[in-house]
């Protein structure tokens, strides 16, 4: 078994038992999307976070620990996505990425937003001409220093 098996293994299961990510977030006790992150090799769990997850997707003892290892994080199958909806997310970043770096730049200085010390909420917005995916991102800014 490999890390890789055990996030098949859980996706698989939850098709097979009608699971959403907001159900398994809320029985693990934190947000839908720092636990589907998690469920799909993007973070690593606690001890008890692991079990929480083997019990609802009927994992071994050696999966769970699977899900205890730090990942390889960032392991998209390609350098430009050729899934439709990850692709549009590439294709913001080309698009807006600059103006995000002007505007962050223009109102914290020269830095990054963090990706680790960050929060994301996803919701549907309603609209007359069709639904919305809105997408909240907070990461905490991190400066250059100088030395």
């Amino acid at each position: 078994m490999s890390s890789r098996g055990v996030y098949e293994k859980i996706f698989s299961r939850k098709v097979a038992k009608h699971l959403k990510w907001s159900d398994v977030a809320a029985k693990v006790g934190l947000s839908k999307e720092w636990v589907t992150a998690a469920c799909l090799g993007q973070m690593a769990l606690s001890h008890e976070q692991a079990a929480v997850v083997g019990e609802i997707f009927d994992l071994t003892e050696e999966e769970k620990q699977w899900l205890k290892v730090v990942p390889y994080k960032g392991s998209l199958p390609t350098s430009v996505p050729t899934d439709p909806l990850i692709y549009r997310f590439y294709e913001l970043i080309n698009v807006y990425g600059t103006t995000f770096k002007e505007l962050i730049h223009e109102e914290f200085g020269d830095g990054i937003m963090s990706a680790i010390d960050f929060k994301m909420d996803l919701t549907r917005e309603p609209d007359l001409n069709g639904d919305r995916v809105k997408i909240v991102m907070s990461g905490k800014f991190l400066p250059y220093k100088a030395y």
